[in-house]
């Protein structure tokens, strides 16, 4: 046995010094040798096998093992050249070929992860260089993935991902990235949503994977998508965010519910943390794919994720795995920050043909919300949109402005398309910016941002009619700050102020009317002085004087004499508050009741007889105007006993109440039914109602007589 032993070690050992000497040498000359008559016999199994073995030699002499591994290196590259311009041959690209070429690649590229790929397409390597296994392996591994075409990128892609499964090597990153973008830079560009699309295929088969796994695919995504070429994510575009936000709102589940699972509960730890880098590296992988869609594109994925975003009274709340109305809120805001990725860098000559109804709409809701976090995400996503000139960066800030040339503004005559764009939503804006700055929560962020907002409507879409609303809106900030002392804290009240300042200074310089120029100064000079509180730089205390403040009278008066059409600016802004407004509000369940007893009792059945209109005379409107405050008094008091009934009455008499309403409402609609519904025609003629009108009575069939011809 021992002569036996020695003598398989002796074979083995001259196999491997023939290999060694000549497989990398003969074997790649004879991959070039041109066959007159081809073979259809020869098989290149034993080479494949034998070669992959090599690559993962572990001699003990570091000199030899490396020889070793470049010979089998060099073997592997010969076969696949010898093998890939034959159709006749065997097919190299079949799994079984391919789950033993790649990972013997990527064993020795993993060897040598310390030196990072230079360049998609390396130069010439030093002498030194090529003496290296991983240097060796890449360019063996560029020509693999070079060669191959549409329909074996997925033989060769899926033994990568099982490599780096096998290994756990997703979790480091840095060589799964270095792999992905070896794969992207080497395959044909028409190619690349090929493996894009595989990637998100892994990232579906390891949903219940850890967070640290499931990022580091998501972080070869984002280097995927940044590599590939504009429009290569392929046809199904929509797919592929979909994918990204179901995992998503996955992992917000997983945070709040502290597992993957009600199979895995207990066996795997959930890391808030982990989750939470989980969630930003997929925020930002969508906006890298974002970049590389074309604009109309753009917003149909804008639209898509607006339609995933539960929004109250429009869009019905997820119902997520056990996380509550937590989760809601989280998937709120995780979306809105993908929205806000997606819309970076927009920019269309067409605002009204990419910013339809369908995502403004709803978009502007959300401004409405008591959440301060969600409403600064609308305002940046709004001040994305808006910004077409990449203007945006000198607004970062709210402050007075002496020349504003200095800012190199780039502002374009308003089209015929922006026109129409404000006609149909500037009131919406107007309101909800309004609105926005009325929130006690609001900080500083909000407030930079509404600044932002506005100046970016004045240079990008404001005509003169534009100009005038936006002066009319600055004005009423101002009236809001004086009337809202009970409502608004002081810093909130000075930050109005100084954003009703900082904007009316810009929007004067805007519009070159001189004397509308020199009043504002005038008041910016007079606070300075006075009251430096009402400035951007400095908010503190509210003490007011006539000269602090714009005087709506004077600023109708200078632009009146400059051909503004002041008709609309002499009347004071005030924003039309809607059903909307009213419903997007996060209301107490206290407040939800009296609301929906309110509706009810406008539409009730009970109150048939309409109450004869009352003349309108002098004395009615005088009455109307002195006891306005007591009628606000009963009807809070009003609204205030239907609370207090339905939280402190017994349920048998709410029961009772709403059985009777219930009871009520069914009579009625018998009623309509009866009248609407007629029976059919009886051969048995008629009967008279009580009523003394005549029916026709309905008869079964069984008692109807048929003639003769229909029985059978």
């Amino acid at each position: 046995q021992k002569s036996f032993y020695c003598l398989i070690m002796m074979m083995s050992y001259v196999i491997n010094v023939f290999l060694l000497n000549c497989s990398h040498l003969q074997f790649v000359k004879f991959a070039n040798i041109e066959e007159d008559t081809p073979s259809y016999h020869r098989s290149y199994d034993f080479f494949v096998s034998r070669f992959s073995e090599m690559c993962h030699s572990s001699y003990e002499d570091p000199d030899i093992r490396t020889k070793i591994r470049m010979a089998g290196i060099k073997g592997l590259q010969g076969v696949v050249r010898k093998t890939v311009n034959d159709e006749l041959q065997a097919n190299i690209w079949d799994p079984q070929h391919m789950d033993k070429i790649v990972p013997s690649l990527l064993f020795n590229l993993q060897s040598g992860e310390g030196t990072e790929s230079r360049s998609p397409s390396p130069l010439q390597a030093s002498k030194k260089e090529k003496e290296s296994p991983a240097e060796l392996t890449e360019r063996c591994f560029r020509e693999l993935l070079g060669r191959a075409a549409y329909g074996n990128i997925k033989n060769a892609v899926t033994p990568v991902l099982m490599h780096l499964d096998n290994h756990s090597l997703w979790e480091g990153k840095t060589f799964a990235v270095r792999c992905f973008k070896i794969i992207m830079y080497s395959i044909q560009s028409q190619h690349s949503h090929l493996v894009i699309q595989q990637l998100l295929g892994h990232l579906d088969a390891n949903s219940k994977s850890s967070a640290t796994v499931r990022a580091g695919i998501v972080e070869v995504l984002l280097e995927a998508a940044a590599i590939a070429a504009s429009g290569s994510v392929g046809p199904t575009v929509l797919e592929v965010f979909n994918t990204l936000l179901r995992h998503l709102r996955l992992s917000v589940d997983y945070e709040l519910t502290g597992s993957y699972g009600c199979t895995n509960i207990g066996t795997k730890i959930i890391k808030e943390h982990e989750e939470r880098q989980l969630q930003e590296a997929v925020i930002r992988t969508i906006g890298s794919f974002a970049n590389t869609l074309p604009t109309y594109q753009r917003s149909e994925v804008m639209l898509f994720i607006m339609g995933k975003i539960p929004i109250p009274g429009m869009h019905p709340m997820l119902h997520s795995t056990g996380s509550g109305p937590e989760g809601n809120r989280m998937i709120q805001v995780m979306l809105l920050k993908s929205l806000r990725q997606v819309t970076c860098g927009f920019q269309t000559t067409n605002m009204l043909t990419a910013l339809p109804n369908s995502f403004l709409d709803p978009l502007l809701s959300f401004a409405l919300l008591e959440d301060a976090e969600i409403r600064l995400l609308v305002l940046e996503i709004l001040v994305s949109l808006i910004d077409r000139h990449n203007n945006l960066p000198k607004f970062s800030t709210i402050s007075i402005i002496s020349d504003i040339s200095v800012l190199k503004l780039k502002v374009d005559k308003c089209s015929r398309q922006d026109n129409l764009f404000m006609k149909k939503h500037a009131q919406h804006l107007y309101r909800h910016i309004y609105l926005c700055s009325k929130e006690q929560s609001s900080v500083q962020p909000h407030f930079e941002k509404l600044y932002s907002l506005l100046a970016l409507i004045s240079m990008e879409l404001a005509n003169e009619e534009v100009v005038v609303d936006l002066i009319r809106v600055a004005l009423a900030l101002q009236d809001l700050a004086l009337s809202s002392e009970e409502t608004l804290s002081v810093y909130n009240r000075c930050a109005v102020h100084a954003l009703s300042s900082a904007y009316l200074n810009l929007i004067s310089q805007l519009t070159t009317v001189p004397a509308f120029c020199q009043h504002v100064h005038e008041v910016i000079e007079m606070r300075q002085k006075e009251s430096p509180y009402l400035l951007p730089e400095d908010r503190l205390t509210i003490k007011l004087e006539g000269e602090l403040l714009f005087q709506q009278a004077k600023i109708t008066e200078v632009l009146g004499g400059s051909g503004y059409n002041t008709e609309r600016l002499a009347t004071p802004y005030v924003p039309q508050f809607t059903d909307e407004d009213r419903l997007s509000k996060r209301k107490s369940i206290g407040e939800t009741i009296s609301l929906q007893v309110e509706v009810e009792s406008r539409n009730s059945p009970e109150k048939e007889e309409r109450t004869p209109a009352e003349e309108i005379t002098f004395e009615t409107l005088k009455n109307a105007i002195v006891d306005s405050v007591g009628v606000e008094e009963q009807e809070k008091e009003r609204r205030r006993q239907v609370v207090e009934k339905f939280q402190k009455a017994p349920f048998e008499e709410i029961a009772a109440h709403c059985g009777a309403r219930a009871t009520m409402l069914q009579s009625k609609l018998n009623q309509i039914f009866e009248i609407t519904i007629r029976p059919p025609p009886s051969p048995s003629g008629t009967i008279t109602s009580s009523y003394g009108q005549t029916q026709s009575r309905s008869v079964p069939v069984y008692e109807m007589k048929f003639p003769d011809l229909c029985v059978y």
